[in-house]
């Protein structure tokens, strides 16, 4: 997708990075023929974080890419300093690009005197001075409405997808660990050609799961389990074995966002049904994770941030894609 449409001028466009992924900074980079550019993050003797952006920003546009990813916190302190700074070096447009927004989870309350992190988060942001923010794949879509600046939500639909297209997809079904995201499964089927199915779960704590049925007919069949994210991989576990139960052959693994934390390579990488595991590099992967098949999102984010900057249209990126902006049709899960 390099210069995909109008190309763009580096006097007028500057790119840092966080230390949470500098590797996909640098990918998006290459792919706007830009230089990343150099910052610096100090820890003083108290443990306080100190940023200095080592380029001029004075009316440029800056964007920043830091995917909140552990330690989330150190991450998160890290953007807001850098937004903190871009923002005292008088740039004119500050964007915060998150490939992955942690505090997504975080979009409801459901228990009795709970923060609601993800809009918390999204004031902190605005606070220090962000104006627009690009992400991919939220948790919950319903944290887009947290922000009360524009936020252009990314999806990984088609980049996941492409690495089936050469692939014999004889007798597969997509299948989506919970009803939450069979929309997203049914859009992935849809450009697959193949049919849908979800497990019913219930999440008892953050590490534990129950997935008590499948919806669909998956006995005989090769399953591509979608995610949006997995953390411990104790969800995909569990429908694991509801599959099993079900007649399934065996699956591949795919989502967005691989975190792969505690017992989650383990667990993946030696489970007897799953076959493969496809993630993209939303965050960084797993450097011992030698079979882990993925899959770029920079020339998405590179063209996203061109357009941006040239005020084009983000969302038509997506048409037929996302299902936001594809024209709406019949699924497993909606009436006709």
């Amino acid at each position: 997708m390099r210069n995909a449409g109008t190309p763009i001028a580096a006097r007028d466009i500057v790119v840092f990075s966080g230390g949470a992924h500098p590797a996909l900074a640098k990918r998006i980079c290459a792919e706007l023929d830009l230089e990343l550019s150099a910052s610096r993050i100090t820890r003083f003797s108290n443990d306080c974080l100190q940023a200095q952006l080592l380029e001029n920003c004075r009316q440029r546009d800056v964007y920043i890419v830091q995917p909140l990813v552990p330690p989330t916190q150190e991450h998160l302190m890290e953007l807001l300093l850098m937004i903190d700074a871009a923002r005292g070096a008088s740039a004119a447009q500050i964007t915060a690009v998150m490939p992955h927004f942690a505090y997504a989870r975080s979009d409801k309350k459901d228990a009795s005197r709970i923060s609601l992190g993800g809009r918390l988060v999204a004031d902190m942001l605005i606070t220090a001075g962000v104006h627009r923010v690009l992400t991919m794949t939220l948790h919950a879509p319903q944290v887009h409405g947290f922000f009360s600046v524009p936020v252009d939500h990314l999806t990984a639909l088609g980049v996941l997808a492409e690495h089936f297209r050469d692939k014999d997809l004889t007798d597969s079904i997509v299948v989506s660990p919970d009803l939450g995201n069979a929309k997203s499964a049914t859009q992935f089927a849809r450009l697959l050609g193949l049919p849908v199915a979800a497990g019913n779960k219930q999440r008892l704590a953050d590490d534990r799961v129950v997935i008590d049925a499948i919806v669909g007919d998956v006995a005989g069949k090769r399953a591509i389990v979608l995610d949006d994210e997995i953390a411990t991989g104790g969800s995909i576990v569990e429908l694991m074995d509801r599959l099993a139960d079900a007649g399934c052959s065996e699956a591949s693994v795919v989502c967005t966002h691989g975190l792969f934390t505690g017992p989650a390579m383990e667990r993946l990488r030696d489970h007897p049904m799953i076959s493969e595991v496809v993630t993209t590099d939303t965050v960084p992967a797993p450097p011992q994770w030698h079979d882990l098949t993925v899959r770029s999102t920079s020339q998405l984010f590179a063209e996203a941030i061109r357009r941006i900057h040239l005020g084009e249209s983000v969302s038509s990126l997506f048409d037929g894609v996302d299902p936001a902006h594809a024209p709406p049709q019949p699924s497993l899960f909606e009436p006709v």
